[in-house]
């Protein structure tokens, strides 16, 4: 059974055996069909694609190379074509379609010589051509140009004086034919062909050079001048006259007038003429010649317009603001003229805003002005003076009670000034001498600034806000001004004569008094700018009276080292007995005393009294404080030593009161003599060592009365003891005396 199992199993597996010896030979046969059919197509079909694929690339090359060559002959084509037109037409003066043609002629040699890779001689033939043939059209429409358009002017250079603009003319030969005779060619023609040919903005800049030069900047410059516009058939004149004016004032509204003629006429004949713009189309493409002449000139001309005519029509006081309205009214009349004319843009508004901000123009020129006359005034001479007395110095103006809402009553500049009695509507009311200066001498230029910022405020009272606060503003710029210039314009002065700095002490005080309520005077006004300016002009009180201490003070210090120097010369006041010491110190005390009269002299009537008494007291006091202290140094002193330096010291006591003169009248100053001691600190101290050079020991003891008499309220108790030692010979009285000393 095994055996028959086997023997079935081989037999079916025979078969299939057999049949894959068959496949696999078969497949082998196909395999080598593949493989040399694969050679086949290596060395034969390869060869033959790769040929036909050169072949198809050349051809391509060659196809191209043709395409471009016959777009080239066909542009040069074109271009022939364009310039046989040209030819004819220009032989027509058909200018328009001649320029177009030489375009036309233009953009096809521009295509030829875009293609590249051709070394063409003809192109540049061409182009050398083109360029002799556009030239000679300039030429020939420039010619025609110089035909409408004539301009006749002076030969002198001066072109922009009177005399010149009066001989200038322009004739436009651009007036339209009453017949059917067109011998010159219509000046839309010559335009638009110039506008082709890219030569218009020259010609156009070229004329408007000519008519801001000769005709629109000498209108607007010079108020006599008038044109005059004369009509003939074949052509239109301008001229001008010249008219003899009794005030030569600039009036923007005849100004703008005749600059509005003027375009008006130019308009009609020449500038009213539509233009296709290259390279456009369409309304877009399509502009006038006036627009084209106004982009160039009206910058210039606005400007010249602004700086030339507005600015001085610009109003000098708030009073003048209202009738500026009609300014206003005839810029825009001629902004709105100008824009009808196609000459302006609707949105240039130049002038009308320039004119409509004549708030603010206003303000600026005020405030240039008031500066201006403000520095004229702080730099003219010093010692122009005029007197202060509390009857004619300010004080506050009427004032309305507070909180009754009233405002005072508008004040010029002199009754601002004048002085009177406050009511502060209560029983009581304040005195004269009340917020008054005390009588001095201040410079006359120092008064009229003040009046100029009272006057200034009192504008400012009347003016819009933006005026009222450039107002307010520059009065307080006007006295930080003068901080700054007056101390270094009058310096040398200042510091070399005492009378101009004792004027200079006064113009501070009296600025600073006024400063003090200039402020408080405007604060009931309805602007509440104003009400804000009081505590700007107080904060500079402080600063004016340093200004004018420091001066003064430094004035004192040259004055205190002069007394110093001359008491130097007094050898310390010792050995009297000697003749020359002697004389030399008699020298130096009367010239002290000679510089403190001079001094007193030419300070007399100018400083306030109670100033002039302190300050002459104080120069005083530093020669009597100076030879106290020399004196008192001596270590001896002889009985003639002590005669001489008593009849020193009785020179400065009978002629030390003689400088306080303080007052025009002779008899007035005896009051103030009189009141030395209260001046002079060391007075009493002096005349304490006079007694003390005269008197014996005991008297000097009695004076003592230990230590409560009038000698020790001068003197201390060393100072009288080296006096005494000075003085006396070493006795057992002088022991005595100087043991009750103490």
């Amino acid at each position: 059974e095994v055996w028959n199992m086997m023997n079935n199993k081989y037999s079916e597996f025979l078969p299939s055996v057999q049949n894959r010896e068959d496949l696999v030979a078969e497949v082998e046969g196909l395999s080598m069909d593949i493989d040399l059919l694969k050679t086949a197509i290596e060395n034969e079909v390869q060869q033959d694609l790769n040929v036909a694929v050169t072949e198809f690339t050349e051809l391509k090359k060659q196809l191209e190379r043709d395409s471009v060559v016959l777009s080239v002959l066909k542009k040069l084509q074109e271009f022939d074509a364009a310039m046989k037109e040209f030819s004819a037409a220009l032989l027509e003066e058909k200018y328009m379609p001649a320029a177009q043609r030489l375009e036309k002629a233009r953009s096809s040699l521009r295509n030829v010589e875009s293609h590249r890779g051709f070394e063409l001689k003809i192109p540049k033939a061409l182009r050398k051509e083109l360029t002799v043939q556009e030239q000679n059209t300039i030429y020939q429409l420039g010619k025609e140009w110089q035909k409408l358009i004539v301009w006749k002017l002076p030969h002198s250079k001066g072109s922009s004086s009177l005399e010149a603009v009066v001989l200038s003319e322009l004739h436009l030969h651009t007036v339209p034919p009453q017949g059917e005779d067109t011998a010159v060619p219509p000046i839309a023609a010559v335009l638009q062909a110039l506008a082709v040919l890219g030569e218009l903005h020259y010609k156009l800049k070229d004329f408007g050079q000519l008519l801001m030069e000769y005709i629109l900047k000498p209108l607007i410059s010079y108020p006599s001048l008038e044109p005059v516009t004369e009509e003939q058939p074949d052509v239109f004149i301008l001229r001008f006259r010249s008219q003899e004016l009794a005030l030569d004032e600039f009036s923007p509204v005849k100004v703008f007038d005749k600059i509005k003629l003027i375009f008006e006429v130019l308009h009609k004949y020449l500038l009213n003429v539509p233009l296709e713009q290259p390279g456009k189309g369409g309304k877009e493409g399509r502009v006038t010649l006036a627009e084209l002449l106004g982009e160039l000139i009206w910058e210039e001309l606005s400007n010249c317009l602004i700086h030339s005519c507005l600015v001085h029509s610009v109003p000098s006081s708030s009073s003048q603001l209202e009738q500026y309205k009609e300014v206003i009214e005839s810029t825009k009349e001629f902004e709105k003229a100008l824009k009808e004319m196609q000459f302006l843009k609707q949105d240039k508004t130049a002038l009308l805003t320039y004119a409509c901000n004549v708030n603010f123009h206003f303000a600026n020129k005020k405030c240039q002005d008031l500066i201006k006359a403000a520095r004229k005034l702080m730099t003219s001479e010093i010692h122009n003076t005029v007197k202060i007395t509390p009857d004619s110095s300010a004080a506050l103006p009427e004032l309305p009670s507070p909180g009754s809402g009233d405002h005072p009553k508008t004040h010029g500049p002199s009754s601002l000034l004048d002085n009177g009695t406050v009511n502060l509507g209560s029983e009581s009311s304040l005195s004269q001498s009340t917020l008054s200066l005390p009588t001095c001498r201040i410079s006359s230029s120092v008064q009229q600034l003040v009046e100029l910022a009272y006057s200034t405020m009192e504008e400012a009272k009347t003016s819009t806000k933006f005026c009222c606060l450039q107002l307010c503003n520059c009065v307080g710029d006007i006295f930080h001004v003068f901080c700054e210039v007056v101390p270094k314009y009058h310096r040398e002065n200042l510091q070399k004569l005492p009378q101009l700095a004792a004027i200079h002490y006064n113009n501070c005080m009296y600025i600073a008094h006024h400063l003090l309520t200039l402020g408080h005077q405007f604060r009931y006004l309805t602007s509440s700018v104003l009400s804000d300016c009081g505590g700007t002009f107080v904060d500079a009180v402080p600063d004016f009276k340093r200004l004018g201490m420091e001066c003064f003070l430094a004035q004192m210090q040259v004055q205190k080292r002069g007394v110093l120097d001359r008491l130097w010369s007094a050898r310390n006041f010792s050995n009297m007995d000697d003749d020359e010491n002697y004389h030399a110190a008699n020298k130096s005390i009367k010239q002290v005393l000679h510089q403190l009269k001079g001094l007193g002299t030419v300070w007399q009537d100018v400083l306030p009294v109670h100033v002039y008494c302190k300050a002459m007291g104080t120069l005083l006091n530093t020669a009597l404080a100076e030879i106290v202290t020399r004196i008192t140094a001596l270590e001896d002193i002889s009985a003639e030593g002590a005669d001489r330096l008593y009849s020193l010291c009785k020179i400065v006591v009978d002629e030390g009161p003689q400088v306080f003169t303080p007052l025009l009248e002779e008899d007035k100053n005896k009051k103030y003599q009189e009141e030395v001691p209260v001046y002079v600190q060391r007075w009493m101290t002096f005349k304490e060592l006079m007694i003390i050079l005269r008197a014996n020991l005991q008297e000097i003891v009695d004076r003592w009365a230990d230590g409560k008499g009038p000698l020790a309220e001068q003197f201390s108790a060393a100072e009288v003891k080296s006096l005494i030692r000075a003085l006396f010979q070493n006795t057992e009285r002088r022991a005595a005396a100087l043991a009750k000393i103490k």
